[in-house]
C-alpha cells in the first residue's frame, strides 16, 4: 500500500542557514538593515543608560540632603513642661522593620565650655556640651574635618569632639575647660548639613558624660534612618514606638521635600524612557519590514523553485520569520553594545555612576526579536502563498 510523502521538518540549524544565507545573498542591504535597527536600539539603550546614570547621580545628591533621615526628639507634656524620651526609646526604634540605621545625642545641661580655666564664666560662647552615641556620623553623614572620632575606649574618658562652628569659636585649642575639668580635643567636624544643631556642639561619649558631667542618659535628639519607600510609614509610628505611653510628647520631623523632588523626578524619568524606547522600536519595525517585504519580491524565483522542489507553505513562512529574527538579532545586539559604549563614555565625562539598567538589555534584545517576528509575519505569508508557476513566471 503506497503511502503520502510528509515534508521533512526544518531543524534549528536548518532554519539557521536558510536565515543566514538570504542575509548573505544580499549582504549590502542586510547590513544596512541591520544598520538601521542597531542605530534604533542604540538610541534607545543609550538614552535610558544615560538617564538611568543622570538619575542615580541625582538621587546620589538628594540623598546627601537627608531624604530618607527623620529625627525624633520630646515635645511638652499635657501641663507645658519638657518631657523626656525613655531610656528605651533608641532601642526601640531600632526594631521598625524599615529602619536602617537610628542613633542619638542628649544635651548635657548646665556645663559651659571654656577654652580654659581662665576665661570669665559668662563669657560662655553659646557653645552645648552634648553626648553622642559611637554611630552618629554614619547617621547623619557627618565627616572629620580633622583627628579622629569618639570610639569604645575614647568615649569613656574626659575628650570631645568640636563641631565645625564650636572649633571656630575656640580656635585651635588642644583641650576645652568643663566644670572643672580639662578634656581633650581628639577631633574636629566638618559642618553638618543634615544636622546643623551639630556645628555647635562639644560632643563627647556618652559613658563619659555620664561619668563626668552628671548626663541623666535621656536623648533629646534620635536620627533615624529609613528605606525611603517607607519613609511615611515610619514616620507614622515613630512616636508612639519611641514613647509607647505618651506618644503625644514625641516631636517628628517631616520627610524631606527633597524626598519630594527626587519621586518626581523618577517618575518624569520613566515617562521619558518609555516614550523615546517605543519611537526607537518603532523606527526599527519599519526597517525590518520594509527589508522583507522588498527581499519576497526580489526573491520570487528562489521561492517558486522551492515550492516546486516539495517546499511547503509554512516551511516558506518559516524561513522569511527565521531570516527576520536573524537580522533583527544582529542589529539588536550591536545596538545594545553601541548604546552600553555611549553610556559609558558620556557618563565619565559628566562623572556620573555608569548605569546599564538590565532591563533596558533584555528588554532591547527581546524587543528586536519580537520586532523581527512582527515585521517578518507578513513578507513570509505573502511569501508562502505564491504559487510554484506564478513565482517561476514572474522570474
Amino acid at each position: 500500500m503506497a503511502t503520502g510523502l510528509r515534508p521533512a521538518r526544518l531543524r534549528p540549524s536548518d532554519l539557521l542557514r536558510l536565515g543566514g544565507y538570504g542575509l548573505r545573498s544580499r549582504p549590502l542591504r542586510a547590513v544596512l538593515s541591520a544598520l538601521g535597527i542597531a542605530i534604533g536600539i542604540a538610541a534607545m539603550v543609550s538614552v535610558v543608560g544615560i538617564s538611568a546614570s543622570g538619575q542615580a547621580a541625582l538621587d546620589a545628591r538628594l540623598a546627601a540632603l537627608g531624604t530618607n533621615m527623620l529625627t525624633v526628639t520630646p515635645g511638652q507634656t499635657m501641663f507645658g513642661d519638657e518631657a523626656t524620651l525613655p531610656d528605651e526609646a533608641l532601642s526601640m526604634i531600632e526594631r521598625i522593620g524599615p529602619v536602617t540605621s537610628a542613633t542619638a545625642t542628649g544635651t548635657v545641661t548646665g556645663t559651659p565650655v571654656y577654652r580654659t580655666d581662665r576665661i570669665p564664666p559668662g563669657e560662655t560662647g553659646g557653645l552645648a556640651v552634648t553626648a553622642a552615641q559611637l554611630d552618629l556620623l554614619d547617621t547623619v553623614n557627618a565627616r572629620l574635618a580633622g583627628g579622629s572620632w569618639l570610639n569604645a575606649a575614647t568615649a569613656r574618658y574626659p575628650a570631645v569632639v568640636l563641631g565645625a562652628a564650636a572649633a571656630r569659636r575656640l580656635g585651635e585649642v588642644p583641650a576645652v575647660y568643663i566644670d572643672g575639668r580639662t578634656y581633650s580635643v581628639i577631633g574636629i567636624l566638618e559642618e553638618v548639613p543634615l544636622a546643623p544643631e551639630l556645628d555647635t556642639a562639644v560632643l563627647i561619649g556618652w559613658d563619659a558624660a555620664k561619668s563626668y558631667l552628671s548626663f541623666d542618659g535621656h536623648a533629646t535628639r534620635v536620627y533615624t534612618r529609613a528605606i525611603e519607600s517607607h519613609v511615611e510609614a515610619v514616620r507614622g509610628v515613630l512616636a508612639a514606638t519611641a514613647n509607647p505611653q505618651n506618644p503625644d510628647e514625641v516631636d517628628v520631623s517631616n520627610p524631606s521635600d527633597a524626598l519630594i523632588a527626587q519621586r518626581a523626578a523618577a517618575r518624569t524619568f520613566n515617562a521619558l524612557l518609555l516614550g523615546l524606547g517605543a519611537v526607537a522600536l518603532l523606527v526599527g519595525g519599519i526597517g525590518v519590514a520594509n527589508t522583507m517585504v522588498i527581499s519576497v519580491l526580489e526573491r520570487r524565483a528562489e521561492i517558486g523553485l522551492r515550492r516546486s522542489l516539495g517546499a511547503t507553505r509554512g516551511q516558506i513562512r518559516t524561513q522569511f520569520v527565521s531570516e527576520s529574527l536573524l537580522l533583527s538579532l544582529l542589529g539588536g545586539a550591536g545596538g545594545v553594545l553601541g548604546g552600553g559604549v555611549v553610556t559609558f563614555v558620556y557618563a565619565g565625562t559628566q562623572q556620573w555612576p555608569a548605569v546599564v539598567p538590565p532591563w533596558a538589555v533584555a528588554g532591547g534584545l527581546a524587543a528586536t526579536l519580537l520586532i523581527g517576528a512582527v515585521a517578518g509575519l507578513f513578507p513570509a505569508i505573502r511569501a508562502a502563498r505564491l504559487a510554484p508557476t506564478e513565482a517561476l513566471a514572474a522570474a
